[in-house]
């Protein structure tokens, strides 16, 4: 009878030893010169190929905690338990190899009562450990349906190919992570750049929430502000929570993201159940992880992660979090000084309009009630939302009109503000002719209002103004004038022809200096007479050359219009300034006040 043994396989001569070194030198250098994972598992099976026979290969990789093996990558396995597999340290022939650090060699596993069937028909099997840097990463297994299939050559062989194969894993890996990682700088970089422009707070935080998907996976993400004033941090964005969750405001110090918003460090739990610390709101939840919102050294939130999975964050996670984290502050912070800006804004804006339809208010429309034989039409335009010129139209006596235009310097609110206090001085100093025996001249009016300027002692600030008189019954007008831009008459020569000219009138602005004295002119009225009136934001209105518009294209623009109504004169006055500025921004505010003697 034939004997049934199993034949060991002979040792391999020197001659196949030193062709198997060559070839374990040449896959060594193939190996190691992969670096994508992917790749390098694949390519292992092919390599080891052409050192032994074998008909089911996997590649097992220990995971971070050092417990348990999983397959990486196979081939001949079962689909099944190429996925599902899990073999913990010290558990079967792969786990006995991995816990002693040894390989294992084992021609017939039927026989070994640690083997663990992976793949059905197998007979033998061949486990070799996976060693960098004195520990162990994980496993090279291979299976033959052969018994005896495997020699101490193949062992000898498949060790020193798994020490290449391990240094190519640790590179892969490093090469993977620091792509990876630079990877997750360009997504930082990529949402930086979207934070930045977003200044809607409301908006902001849900795409905080949204783009933190991107490098972090999660199951619920809550972004909490801190209320300076109450102290307590504010659920302003929940992703996940669910209808039924109702998130309370968290006092600083409690709880998990009370302690990581009051010790301002990040908080990684790993099972919450073992934490005190936690405060339940998702039933699910197992693991959390807490990243304060930093401004330099202060707190203005958390984000706040949960997971229904043990040990689902990792450094990593809390590192890459915290660098977001710092970009979202500053955009967070950006966004509630843009709001409230917008808010002052917007107060700003609304009483800047009520302040414009108080200015509008305080200019006459219209001419005084029973005031008769004379056209009058007036126009201003600020350079800003509110101006410093300003005009009224008073009668304090029968049959008389006293006209004023003055111009305060600057612009905007304080002039506004100044002009309203020169136009009630304006009108007080008029209407005292109704009560005083004294009759105050044009110049009278003039040095009691540069009197009581002088006295606010805002030396900054004056007021020029032209002040004229007019008297229907004795057909005259007196006109005394502090500084504005000289008053223009037009008056016809005979039937045809009128010319237009300015009436010289020098004086010293109001406010400026203490005594001031002023001249005044009396003039005959004549039917037909046309006085202009206009501040200096007419006469100095700036071309994109810098030049302006001048008297002479004033009186120009008189002329052609002084048989139209008064507001068609005041109208083309401003249609022309317009023309001559074309895209030139206004330099200053103007007025324009027109009155013709009609009877």
């Amino acid at each position: 009878m034939a004997d049934q043994t199993t034949t060991t396989p002979a040792p391999a001569a020197p001659a196949d030893i030193r062709e198997l070194v060559t070839t374990l030198f040449e896959l060594g250098r193939e190996v190691t010169s992969v670096l994508d994972l992917d790749e390098l598992l694949q390519k292992i099976p092919l390599l080891i190929a052409r050192l032994t026979k074998f008909h089911a290969f996997a590649a097992y990789l220990l995971d971070p905690n050092g417990e348990e093996l999983s397959i990486a990558y196979s081939v001949g396995y079962p689909e099944a338990a190429a996925h599902a597999l899990r073999v913990k340290v010290g558990e079967g022939l792969v786990g006995a190899a991995v816990a002693e650090g040894k390989p294992l060699l084992v021609n017939d596993v039927q026989t070994d009562p640690r083997y663990v069937e992976a793949v059905p028909g197998s007979r033998a099997e061949l486990v070799v450990p996976l060693r960098r840097k004195g520990r162990v990463i994980g496993a090279l297994n291979l299976l033959s349906d052969t018994p005896g299939q495997f020699t101490e050559t193949d062992e000898m062989m498949l060790r020193q190919f798994g020490a290449h194969v391990a240094v190519a894993i640790e590179n892969a890996r490093l090469f993977e992570h620091e792509r990876r990682y630079t990877s997750t700088l360009e997504t930082l970089a990529e949402i930086g750049r979207e934070f930045a422009a977003i200044l809607n707070l409301d908006e902001l935080l849900t795409r905080i929430a949204n783009l933190t998907r991107r490098l972090v996976e999660y199951r619920t993400f809550g972004i909490l502000l801190l209320n300076d004033d109450t102290q307590e941090l504010e659920m302003k964005v929940a992703v996940r929570y669910g209808d039924k969750v109702t998130v309370p405001r968290i006092r600083v110090g409690c709880g998990l993201v009370g302690y990581a918003a009051l010790h301002r460090e990040s908080v990684l739990v790993p099972d919450v159940s073992k934490d005190p610390r936690y405060i339940k709101l998702v039933d699910d939840a197992r693991s959390e992880l807490v990243i304060p919102l930093l401004l330099k050294d202060r707190v203005i939130g958390v984000f706040d992660l949960e997971s229904p999975e043990l040990d689902a964050f990792k450094k990593s996670d809390a590192e890459i979090l915290t660098l977001l984290a710092s970009q979202a502050a500053v955009a967070i912070e950006n966004a509630r000084l843009y709001e409230t800006i917008r808010a002052n804004e917007l107060r700003i804006e609304k009483e800047l309009r009520f302040a414009q339809r108080v200015q509008a208010a305080l200019l006459p429309t219209d001419l005084p009630k029973r005031l008769k034989g004379v056209d009058l039409a007036a126009r201003f335009a600020p350079a800003r939302e509110l101006g410093g010129d300003l005009y009224d139209f008073l009668a304090p006596e029968p049959n008389s009109l006293v006209v004023a235009v003055g111009d305060v310097s600057g612009k905007g609110v304080p002039a506004a503000l100044y002009s309203a206090f020169a136009g009630e001085l304006v009108r007080s100093r008029t209407f005292r002719r109704r009560y005083t025996s004294d009759r105050s001249s044009p110049s009278g009016v003039l040095a009691s209002i540069n009197t009581i300027l002088y006295q606010r002692q805002l030396e900054e600030y004056y007021c020029t103004l032209c002040y004229a008189v007019f008297d229907f019954k004795r057909r005259s007008v007196t006109i005394a004038n502090s500084g504005l831009p000289y008053p223009i008459r037009s008056r016809l020569g005979d039937e045809t022809t009128a010319a237009a000219a300015q009436l010289e009138m020098p004086g010293v602005p109001l406010g400026s200096f203490p005594g001031s004295s002023y001249d005044e002119f009396t003039f005959d009225l004549k039917l037909g007479d046309v006085f202009v009136f206009c501040s200096d934001g007419v006469f100095e209105a700036n071309d994109a050359l810098g030049r302006e518009f001048g008297a002479t294209r004033l009186l120009r623009v008189v002329d052609e219009t002084r048989q139209k109504t008064t507001r068609e004169m005041v109208d083309a006055i401003f249609d022309a300034a317009q023309e001559f500025r074309g895209e030139t921004l206004p330099n200053d505010d103007m007025t324009a006040v027109a009155i013709k003697i009609t009877t």
